[in-house]
């Protein structure tokens, strides 16, 4: 991996959450915190998680700190407080991955996970895993959006190139 092509990776992980973000703004309140039928019971959990995950991997790869619990779901009971963390977030990964060079992705990086284990993965390996898991978890969060007709479309890599 090369930081270009992770660059254009962590763009399109933007894009697909973005479109996400655009479809739940049309969604009251009530709609936003909703128990439903999902890995996390609401689409606001369900979005607390991704931001969680992204915080918690930039935490650990750029500054060197591994934070022993995930973001608290309470401190997000909006969406407008979901998109400002987000939108901060965003600012640091791509300020992280500008301040890097293809070399530095190859190395190891040495974390603690929330269980407290000890861990090391190289960081192109992390990085990847952040935008997979977006992935994964945006199929959910787009599933709960077009349960209250408001589906994000398509979030194919594909369109994100055409786009």
């Amino acid at each position: 991996m090369n930081k270009h092509d992770l660059i254009i990776v962590c763009d399109f992980n933007y894009w697909a959450r973005d479109r996400i973000l655009d479809q739940a703004e049309k969604l009251d309140s009530v709609e936003f915190l909703l128990p439903v039928e999902s890995n996390y019971g609401s689409l606001q959990a369900t979005l607390v998680h991704i931001l969680s995950a992204e915080w918690v991997w930039r935490s650990r790869c750029q500054e060197g700190v591994s934070p022993s619990s995930l973001l608290n779901l309470d401190d997000f009971p909006s969406l407008s407080s979901v998109k400002s963390f987000w939108m901060d977030e965003q600012e640091k990964m791509l300020d992280f991955l500008e301040g890097l060079d293809d070399e530095e992705l190859g190395r190891a990086i040495s974390y603690r996970r929330t269980s407290g284990r000890t861990e090391s993965t190289t960081l192109w390996h992390i990085l990847w895993h952040v935008v997979n898991h977006g992935t994964e978890h945006r199929a959910e969060a787009a599933a709960i959006l077009t349960s209250f007709g408001h589906s994000p479309g398509d979030l194919d890599f594909i369109h994100y190139l055409r786009a």
